[in-house]
């Protein structure tokens, strides 16, 4: 038996594996992270030169020149991964303290496939005020500052704000993150099934963090915004929905930049024809019925992202005609996840000391991304690379600070072998490291914890 023609319970069992080996292996490992030293200790003499009385010198020229800090700290390769615990992952508001799970396996991900230190800050309040005070009060430590798993609305003015009132780059992985890669996916499906850009209709569901932040990048990338219907729990976003007018600024711009077919109703009539579906709502099987698809257009594309579980299994969308279909999972084929977005972006960012993540820097990732696939073969399987092939972040990460320095952000100017040359040396680095500490037990085997 083919893993194609597997049952649906052994599916449904293969799906759920992961939980039940993260349940055995977390508590193994008492966490996923740890912070280590990364400068030499020959003999004890060294923590003069390490600590007093020698780093009063380094601390005297940041003192006269702010920027040395990149050259004397740890400043320069370090992000914040914030929460407030309010939306995570599709476990909505479960607190911060449960949230830290996410925001370690976050850090992980940023060391290991973009060399980026990465430290999981977990705040004990769901005030927006205090969300930014607090990260501006803490931004002289760190490098970047990546914002996770924030509820809406108040993620978007908390970004807003940050990404205004702070001199380090500011983003929200949730928004910008996995726009970028749903983007670099949607530009290969629609090659796979031949069909254009600027003429592919699109439906999202889901009007979230994501699908608004997907909407803009698709839309800035080339998508006609006449051709995309997006759809919420109440119904089809358009000019009628004006209770949300006054309310949520970000979804009435979307009712009035899209839907050019006028469409009103639900679900089920934002499906009806659509090239692509784009879902970012609630985790099912069930939230979208599978016999939807049949609604859509000839060879139809269906993204279904919401974690743990998508919005309807991929099997099923397959059986009702989806030509190409998309989770967040990286145990199913073409997972477009953010997890390759984030790495590669905050690279290229902080290579350059860039001192924003603009759309445009994200297009770029999203287009090299999709570039990276094709040159290697795009088919129904294989829209977008998976985290294995790490040669592609260095690219990504080119693309993301070469677009920063023409567009005047990056503070740092330098070549594109310089920064591919950097970004190769820290992705690599941090994988030999891990690989290194498997090979001599400084990480034990995860075999042990099922013993």
């Amino acid at each position: 038996m083919t893993k194609d023609d597997l049952t649906v319970e052994e599916r449904l069992a293969k799906a759920k594996q992961p939980g039940i080996d993260a349940m055995i292996l977390h508590k193994y490992y008492g966490g996923k992270i740890e912070v280590v030293p990364k400068a030499a200790v020959r003999a004890f003499s060294d923590f003069a030169i390490w600590y007093s009385p020698g780093v009063a010198e380094p601390c005297k020229a940041i003192k006269e020149n702010i920027d040395d800090v990149y050259a004397h700290t740890c400043k320069w390769n370090t992000v914040a991964v914030v929460s407030d615990g309010t939306r995570v992952l599709g476990l909505g508001d479960i607190g911060p303290e449960a949230a830290m799970p996410v925001m370690e396996g976050k850090a992980m991900l940023f060391k290991y496939l973009g060399g980026v230190d990465s430290i999981p800050i977990c705040l004990d309040t769901k005030d927006p005020d205090k969300i930014i005070e607090t990260v501006k009060l803490i931004a002289p430590s760190f490098g970047g500052i990546n914002l996770e798993d924030i509820s809406m609305p108040k993620c978007f003015d908390i970004l807003d704000t940050l990404r205004k009132e702070c001199k380090i780059p500011v983003w929200h992985d949730d928004q910008q993150g996995t726009a970028t890669v749903e983007v670099a996916g949607a530009i290969n499906a629609l090659k796979i099934v031949g069909k254009k850009m600027n003429e592919a209709k699109l439906c999202l569901v889901g009007a979230g963090a994501a699908n608004i932040a997907i909407a803009r990048l698709l839309l800035g990338t080339g998508f006609n915004p006449k051709n995309l219907c997006m759809v919420d729990t109440k119904g089809i976003l358009n000019l009628g929905r004006e209770e949300i007018k006054d309310t949520f600024r970000q979804k009435w711009e979307i009712c009035q930049k899209t839907n050019g077919a006028g469409k009103k109703g639900g679900l089920k009539e934002a499906m009806e024809g659509a090239d692509i579906l784009i879902a970012a709502s609630k985790p099912g099987p069930d939230t979208i019925p599978a016999e939807y698809v049949k609604l859509m257009a000839h060879d139809p594309v269906v993204f279904v992202t919401a974690n743990p579980v998508p919005e309807m299994w991929p099997w099923d969308a397959k059986e009702n005609g989806a030509k190409i279909v998309a989770t967040g999972r990286s145990d199913f084929p073409n997972q477009v996840n953010n997890s390759m977005g984030f790495p590669a972006i905050f690279r290229g960012t902080l290579d350059v000391r860039a001192s924003t993540i603009t759309d445009e820097m994200c297009i770029a990732a999203a287009k090299e991304l999709a570039k990276c696939a094709e040159e290697k073969g795009i088919h129904e399987d294989y829209i977008i690379p998976m985290m294995s092939e790490w040669e592609v972040f260095p690219r990504e990460a080119v693309a993301v600070a070469l677009k920063a320095q023409e567009q005047g952000v990056a503070r740092l100017k330098l070549s594109r072998q310089e920064i591919y040359d950097r970004a190769e040396f820290m992705i690599k680095r941090s994988r030999d490291l891990t690989a290194s500490m498997m090979k001599n037990g400084f990480i034990a085997p995860a075999e042990k914890a099922y013993k």
